[in-house]
């Protein structure tokens, strides 16, 4: 599975709104639990949030709840991610990841088994 960001990252005010997209390649897209995360400069890579194959079940870190909605489309092998009322403290470059595990929630780097490239978002005061 390969998957890449396209379309949404940039610059924008605070208290804007930004969507990411991440559009994968290869069979088998609904088979893959997918998650978002961030690294900020001189930072290690985060969680932002998780969905599990069907959509039916999400998860999301503290920081994003009630802002961000995670959403797949699995007919067009395409995650997103709706972000809204963005903050400074929101600046860094997002990462879409899959885990061939379905059925999981994963909200580690380590248990992702493919990236996709990732995009800067950039939230100015």
């Amino acid at each position: 599975l390969r998957c890449s960001c396209r379309v949404g990252g940039g610059l924008v005010q605070a208290g804007a709104s930004l969507k990411l997209s991440c559009a994968a390649s290869g069979p088998s897209f609904s088979n893959y639990a997918m998650s978002w995360f961030r690294q900020a400069p001189g930072k290690e890579r985060e969680f932002v949030a998780a969905i599990n194959w069907s959509g039916g079940t999400t998860y999301y870190a503290d920081f994003v709840k009630g802002r961000f909605t995670i959403a797949r489309n699995n007919a067009m092998k395409t995650l997103f991610l709706q972000m809204n009322s963005l903050k400074p403290e929101d600046t860094a470059v997002y990462f879409c990841g899959a885990d061939s595990n379905g059925h999981t929630i994963m909200t580690v780097p380590e248990g992702i088994d493919y990236w996709g490239k990732g995009t800067l978002v950039t939230v100015s005061s």
